[in-house]
């Protein structure tokens, strides 16, 4: 017989981007060649992944409690990462470059991805007693160099995987610690609330990545929330690009404004909410306005955002209380209810209450 855990487990991996189709799509009406070529290329690839996460079958690993406070394992837990190097082409992983412990290569792409998985495991780690993204130890895999000109990152279900970019628009895109954090995020997600990739819960999805995302970033740099920039994606453009990041944490829609991306749509309230059929439902758009009430939590209640505010997301996101389909105001009750479960009648609470009124989302 299936136990509870199996059933709430099982679920069908998703092809999750960093850089969302609508950004592309803008792209690929540039009336420069080389970067609407690139962009028309990245488009029909992402597309081939996303119909191919459809047709593989369901894991079903269900995901392990996370380990006990009072009870730490006798050996600390350690990261098993490879990387692959896919040398332009388009098969996975590719050639393996580096395993756990192995020493830094040559290849700056493959020493940032290395140890931007390593920073992921140890955020986990470190700040949740959690061993890997699964809790289990998953065994986490990326892979460099993939195809020409392809200008995105992505979790497969499986493992990560980095373009170059087209040097046109986007860089390499293991140069955001930030971005490997997001895409991992993914598989956190995955194996825990199972998020459905579409409407308010696929927005939840994503903000939930671009809060470990970020969280990875202030950590390994050792930022306060208010030190951090609270940027998603900063340094992956192009200098010449009007831009400073893909998305904006503390100030929603201001990431990039440029005469070839266009202006970032990101609201950071529900009063703007964008109801659109495109991106599985607006999921990287929308996705800044639970964005924006972590970071007034985390602002609110200073010192280290993985602390208090990250262990609040960290206990809804593994309390077993989600469903798929959970949209906001289902989400912001379940951090109300987190806070006051973990903290009681404090300031958490009150952190959280005023986040959410602010976004214009209801906690009741």
């Amino acid at each position: 017989m299936t136990s509870p855990a199996q059933t709430h487990a099982q679920h069908r991996p998703v092809f999750c981007p960093i850089v969302p189709p609508h950004l592309l799509e803008k792209l690929a009406r540039s009336e420069n060649p080389a970067v609407a070529s690139a962009a028309r290329h990245t488009l029909m690839a992402d597309a081939r992944h996303r119909t191919g996460r459809g047709l593989t079958a369901n894991l079903t690993s269900p995901a392990p409690p996370a380990p006990s406070e009072s009870a730490p394992p006798a050996v600390r837990p350690r990261p098993r990462r490879t990387v692959y190097d896919a040398q332009r082409r388009t098969a996975l992983p590719g050639v393996e470059v580096r395993g756990e412990g192995g020493e830094a290569t040559a290849d700056a792409t493959v020493n940032r991805a290395y140890a931007g998985l390593g920073a992921t495991f140890g955020l986990f780690l470190d700040a949740f007693g959690r061993d890997s993204i699964d809790g289990a130890g998953l065994p986490l895999l990326a892979t460099v160099h993939y195809d020409e000109n392809y200008g995105n990152a992505f979790w497969n279900g499986e493992q990560m995987v980095f373009g170059d970019g087209d040097d046109e628009i986007f860089l390499d895109f293991t140069l955001p610690v930030d971005v490997i954090g997001h895409e991992l995020t993914h598989g956190f997600t995955q194996y825990t609330a199972n998020l459905e990739y579409f409407g308010q819960s696929g927005a939840l999805n994503e903000s939930v990545s671009d809060v470990f995302g970020s969280l990875v970033k202030q950590y390994t740099l050792g930022q306060s929330a208010a030190d951090a920039d609270w940027l998603i994606g900063a340094g992956l453009f192009h200098p010449d690009v009007q831009g400073t990041a893909l998305r904006s944490m503390k100030a929603p829609g201001t990431a990039y404004d440029d005469d070839v991306l266009g202006k970032d749509p990101q609201p950071g309230h529900m009063d703007d909410y964008v109801r659109t059929s495109q991106d599985n439902g607006g999921v990287h758009i929308n996705s800044g306005i639970p964005n924006h009430a972590f970071y007034l939590t985390a602002t609110e209640l200073g010192g280290h955002a993985w602390e208090r505010p990250g262990q609040i997301w960290y206990d809804v996101m593994t309390g077993g209380g989600l469903t798929p389909e959970t949209r906001f105001g289902e989400f912001a009750r379940a951090t109300a209810k987190a806070a006051k479960a973990r903290y009681g009648d404090g300031p958490e609470i009150q952190a959280v209450l005023k986040a959410w009124t602010a976004v214009g989302v209801p906690t009741e």
